[in-house]
């Protein structure tokens, strides 16, 4: 391919990451491209410079490949720009959410430097092995959980300063649109993170679509938790608590985990099981699978492709499959407590769902909920690490330790009241 050839597939890719094609058909091959153009533009940006440099200094000069160089090399660092604001981004949804004080119930307020762009780390983005062995990150692989051979099988990350006993669980759930994915591909990040900080972490397989039709897919996520309340001792964590998170689809069965605890619908055999968490942290999930909110990609989504291929009848003859398959129409006032996190050029899912979702939460449930809407953000933006996942797997840090933190603080007050009331039954009375 020649120069100009190479710096017009720059430029084309460039400005699909910046304006990605919407739509129902084009939203996936807009998303492959504006994905990795989006989130590898800092190693995308060198390539450019160094090509146009090289040309440049040859014989035949092209100024059109030139020219082009020129425009793709100033968007990608407007995409680099962007990327970098996820830090401001993702620190006033916290502050919006928790308020301005979350800080104090943090084990130490984040320094300049844990807040700056990790330059050395997103440098060879796909090295996760050596990445996991720095951090002294352990993983116990291939643990049956239910009897599904493979797609029952979970792994558990823990590390050297993972205590004896107590520690918080994160379980993780692979996205894949329910008909693809593995344990070991998504959540590395920030299953990484939290391990190497003294967290347990579970990332399981679930049955998939069209072998397995819904509601396989949440009934092994109900089975997995379950899994973890009655084994994840052995491991060093509490059962008590667990933070469920994943992403698109495994952040729909996250926060569809998280609205429905303990339902028996979804716990065929292990009704009397808890399979409650104490928070969920959904990325980019499907938050309305029957198409309440009326969105035209949400309905074709829904009639093309979860239909045939997930669910297996169509939303007029099971109306009722797909409204229970639906977070957003399952919110009570004892939903727990949300971190959501939605990119704003998401071509693959709506970020309207996700705002949908927020707003009935923050309406109807007690607890906290926390919004990011990272600008510029496409779909699967945390799979890997780059400028922005690090910056969002940092947010998630600070809210899972705040969280974990305001829970023991809690538990403690529970249990000095009781304590209280029962030295008080207890006291002598005076006559």
């Amino acid at each position: 391919m020649g120069f100009v050839r190479r710096q017009l597939l720059t430029a084309a890719l460039t400005a699909n990451a910046i304006r990605p094609l919407s739509g129902f058909r084009t939203g996936i091959p807009a998303f492959f491209a504006g994905w990795l153009t989006g989130e590898l533009a800092p190693h995308l940006l060198g390539l450019t410079v160094a090509d146009a440099a090289a040309h440049a200094t040859g014989r035949r000069r092209d100024l059109r490949g030139l020219a082009l160089a020129g425009a793709s090399s100033a968007g990608l660092a407007y995409l680099i720009r962007q990327s970098r604001q996820v830090a401001g981004t993702v620190e006033e949804a916290l502050v919006e959410g928790l308020g301005v004080d979350y800080v104090e119930q943090l084990d130490a307020a984040p320094t300049p430097a844990e807040l700056a762009t990790p330059w050395r780390t997103i440098a060879n983005p796909f090295a996760y092995g050596r990445a996991r062995r720095r951090a002294g990150v352990e993983v116990t692989r291939d643990i049956e959980y239910a009897p599904h051979g493979k797609r029952g099988l979970l792994d558990v990350y823990t590390s050297e300063v993972t205590p004896g006993t107590g520690a918080p669980v994160l379980l993780q759930v692979h996205g894949g649109a329910w008909t693809i994915g593995e344990k070991e591909q998504q959540g590395l990040p920030l299953m990484q993170q939290m391990a190497a900080r003294g967290w347990v972490c579970v990332a399981i397989n679930y049955r998939l679509a069209p072998r397995s039709p819904w509601p396989a897919q949440i009934v092994d996520v109900k089975a997995a938790i379950a899994w973890v309340k009655t084994h994840i001792a052995d491991f060093g964590g509490d059962p008590d608590y667990v933070v469920i998170t994943g992403g698109s689809a495994g952040g729909h069965l996250a926060a569809l985990a998280a609205v429905t605890p303990n339902d028996p619908a979804f716990q065929p055999g292990f009704e009397d099981a808890d399979t409650s968490v104490q928070a969920a942290v959904p990325h980019y999930g499907v938050y309305d699978l029957a198409g309440a909110t009326g969105i035209p990609r949400v309905l074709q989504t829904r009639d093309r492709f979860l239909a045939p291929k997930v669910m297996q009848c169509t939303f007029t003859e099971a109306r009722e499959v797909f409204e229970d398959a639906s977070p957003l129409l399952r919110v009570t006032e004892d939903a727990p407590d949300f971190f959501v996190l939605h990119g704003a050029s998401d071509t693959l899912v709506d970020v309207g769902q996700a705002r949908a979702f927020v707003d009935t939460l923050r309406k109807v449930s007690h607890r906290s909920v926390v919004y990011a809407e990272l600008p510029g953000a496409q779909h699967g933006f945390d799979i890997f690490p780059s400028i922005r996942s690090a910056h969002v797997v940092r947010a998630i840090d600070r809210y899972l330790h705040w969280h974990w933190n305001s829970h023991r603080r809690d538990h403690a007050a529970e249990q000095g009241l009781g304590a209280a009331r029962t030295g008080a039954r207890g006291a002598p009375t005076r006559g």
